[in-house]
């Protein structure tokens, strides 16, 4: 079973001043916060950052890591340029991920970095740049997730004794086909984005018509918006699991990307009201009640009946273009099986500040 461990900075503090510099022949300024040292309690093979910020259209944030292999250092390499806006409404930089980042300690894959052999300690660095004096990204959250995957354990967690159900707001990825297709297709792959919105609604968050109206059409725009808002330039897909918590931030939440260690702890959420946003990969023959098969999938997890299986709103929508075909069931022990085997337990945990988690638990918390 995957063995994850968060730790969270909030607010991050300590931020360094440094020199003035140029970006594209203009000036900026920048400031610099760097984690402490920080020891993982087991040999760990994959870092992902997490951030909430607001950031200005003149402003970005570059967020790094680095471990230590053996003895030394890796030199540090770079997990996100973050800007909440795009070039085209003025902001001066193009969010992205780095491509071609392969050193002697591993190689960054778009939001993870994977380490070659395992390691213990590890930083992460943040920069924050701006371009207009005394306009700082307000960087609120800072997050970092380690762990060491592996497979799922044999005993499943037993079900629930009494169902419970969220009501999160159905959208389907499929109304999208066709549509917007210089980001990567349209949407037929805007899984991530589409999840991210349900939860944004269920939160009462998502942008009004006077953000939307750049889309130019009524069918569900807010998820349009969110795909603009978190799409990867680099790895051409609005995927980025840390992007799209990022925008949820950006919209007022508080959220992370993290690990479950299964069910059973996403049935704690559910219980305190917070619906979440899960990584999954199936086929048909895998998964009972899917219709489709897909190598790496976001939905929503909304519920539970009374008999342990899994509400979810997927965005796949059985394949058809209807807000109706969101809502499914899927066997509890059939679901777990897939979200392991398609990320290992990742999960979005999105919530806005003034709703309680349940407790994290310990001595290796895994959300707080």
């Amino acid at each position: 079973m995957t063995r994850p461990r968060l730790w969270i900075w909030e607010p991050p503090e300590g931020w360094v001043p440094q020199q003035p510099s140029h970006v594209d022949g203009a000036p900026v300024a920048s400031r610099v916060w760097t984690s402490p040292v920080t020891e993982s309690p087991f040999a760990a093979t994959e870092l992902i950052a997490s951030w909430n910020a607001t950031t200005p259209l003149c402003a970005w944030l570059v967020v790094e890591g680095r471990v230590v292999v053996g003895k030394e250092w890796s030199p540090w390499f770079t997990l996100a340029q973050w800007a909440a806006g795009d070039p085209e409404a003025g902001a001066r930089v193009r969010r992205t991920s780095l491509l071609g980042q392969e050193v002697a300690a591993g190689r960054v894959d778009t939001d993870t970095f994977i380490a070659r052999s395992p390691f213990r300690q590890f930083q992460l660095r943040v920069t924050a740049y701006t371009g207009c004096p005394g306009e700082w990204p307000d960087v609120r959250l800072v997050a970092a997730l380690v762990s060491a995957p592996g497979p799922l354990a044999e005993d499943v967690a037993p079900p629930a004794t009494d169902g419970t159900e969220l009501g999160v707001p159905p959208l389907s990825q499929r109304r999208h086909a066709g549509t917007f297709e210089h980001w990567d297709g349209g949407g037929r792959s805007w899984c991530s984005p589409t999840a991210t919105t349900m939860l944004l609604a269920y939160w009462g968050r998502n942008p009004g018509p006077d953000e939307t109206s750049w889309v130019g059409h009524d069918t569900d725009p807010e998820v349009v918006h969110a795909v603009r808002s978190v799409f990867d330039d680099a790895y051409g897909g609005a995927g980025n699991w840390a992007f799209n918590v990022a925008y949820a931030a950006e919209r007022g939440l508080r959220g992370y990307v993290t690990r479950l260690r299964g069910l059973g702890e996403a049935e704690q959420f559910l219980r305190a009201g917070v619906p979440l946003a899960l990584s999954v990969r199936f086929t048909p023959e895998d998964l009972p009640g899917a219709v489709y098969h897909t190598e790496g999938h976001l939905l929503a997890v909304i519920g539970l009946t009374p008999d342990g299986d899994v509400v979810c709103n997927d965005p796949g929508s059985r394949g058809e273009a209807s807000a109706d075909a969101v809502r499914i069931v899927f066997p509890r022990d059939a679901f777990e099986r897939a979200w392991w085997a398609g990320s290992g337990g990742i999960t979005y945990v999105i919530h806005p500040d003034d709703v309680a988690l349940p407790a994290p638990p310990t001595p290796e918390p895994n959300w707080g």
